[in-house]
């Protein structure tokens, strides 16, 4: 019975927030015409997004910065944020709230930041205050063995599944081959627990010169990733050019970067072997033209029921959101949801409402979605 008070009081203060909002256009969709709003605006290079109980949300800015956003607004910068690494693809990333926030106040960011060799990914988690100024108790779960130079290729998206356990991708920090080395983290997907001890049943934790967080290998760049209704995790990956894939995340899996891989590097060269090797999976989907993939979500079908199970990805380079039809593990090409609102879109997420929330780097805006 609490839960569900807690769900009307969180939908009953979006509506506040949308009441602030003003009005921009509409999305073509096979659902018809989506109405558009903007929720706030004149944010610098947006990145993640996360929904708070009590109607507010939080948005990351790549250069640094945390904002909170309450039900009325208003916002303001959050104190206590970790240095990072702010350069190229580098900086404040992702932002999750725990499953138990309205108990917990914890939030998991991701970022990154110097360490021995240069630059890695990291996830930290830190508490909010209760007046949602400042970050308490900030911990670092989670870093890189070791950093590379450059500002390419951090990843990286967190995901908590049901059991409070965090999936990180890790981009291969532009050194490819690293993704199929076992005592790197480069190029892998990572498991942890909340506590950032490793889970006993991780398919490495007793594998000689393995590190032990990871649950997967063989991926270049995955900045998005999403649970489905089965607890089954997806990622979307930057691949090479042609070459962007979205692929299944299992246990212990080889995703064959850069031993194969659809595409071709950018300075034309063959990928590897080619597109197949034994012991090596297959992406779900690729696209060829990339699209340059970032957040990725995967609908509840709460509004759009003829959405349930889709996979909705941003596009960087093409300016739009694909929806791709899922059937279980079956994924197809849908459609693109384009307009003047979707330039450069780095995160898609549901609200609580049900509605479609997503983050336009090139408006520098947050937009919601609506029947």
């Amino acid at each position: 019975m609490l839960k569900h008070r807690l769900v009307y009081v969180v939908i009953a203060c979006f509506s506040l927030v949308l009441a602030q909002a003003g009005w921009s256009g509409s999305l073509k969709s096979a659902q018809g015409d989506l109405q558009v709003t903007v929720v706030t605006k004149s944010l610098s290079e947006p990145w993640g997004l996360a929904f708070l109980t009590d109607g507010g949300f939080l948005v990351t800015e790549r250069g640094g910065k945390l904002l909170h956003f309450d039900a009325a607004g208003n916002r303001h910068s959050i104190r206590g944020v970790p240095s990072v690494f702010a350069r190229g693809q580098g900086g404040l990333l992702d932002i999750v709230a725990a499953r138990d926030f309205a108990t917990s106040r914890e939030v998991f960011l991701t970022y990154s930041k110097r360490v021995s060799g240069g630059a890695g990914t990291a996830l930290a988690v830190a508490k909010l205050s209760d007046n949602n100024k400042a970050l308490t108790n900030l911990r670092v779960l989670f870093e890189m063995d070791r950093g590379s130079r450059g500002g390419r290729h951090f990843g990286s998206r967190v995901v908590e599944d049901d059991a409070g356990n965090l999936f990180l991708t890790i981009g291969e920090r532009g050194q490819r081959d690293l993704s199929q080395l076992m005592g790197k983290h480069h190029g892998k997907t990572i498991r942890i627990a909340r506590n950032g001890d490793v889970p006993a049943d991780n398919p490495f934790a007793e594998t000689a010169g393995a590190l032990p967080e990871i649950w997967s290998l063989g991926h270049r760049n995955a900045q998005g990733a999403a649970l489905d209704d089965a607890g089954r995790l997806w990622v979307v990956e930057h691949g090479p050019k042609g070459g962007d894939e979205i692929n299944l995340v299992q246990r212990g899996q080889n995703y064959g970067w850069p031993v194969i891989g659809y595409g071709e590097h950018y300075n034309g060269d063959k990928i590897g072997i080619g597109t197949k090797k034994e012991g090596m999976e297959q992406p779900a989907h690729y696209w060829d033209p990339s699209i340059a993939p970032s957040g990725m979500m995967i609908y509840s079908g709460k509004l759009w029921p003829e959405w349930k199970g889709d996979i909705f990805v941003g596009s960087l380079k093409f300016d739009h959101i694909a929806r791709l039809d899922r059937n279980d593990i079956t994924v197809k090409p849908g459609e693109k949801l384009a307009g003047d609102e979707t330039k450069r879109v780095r995160d898609v997420r549901e609200a609580p409402d049900g509605s479609i929330w997503f983050l336009s780097v090139g408006n520098g805006t947050v937009y919601r979605i609506a029947p």
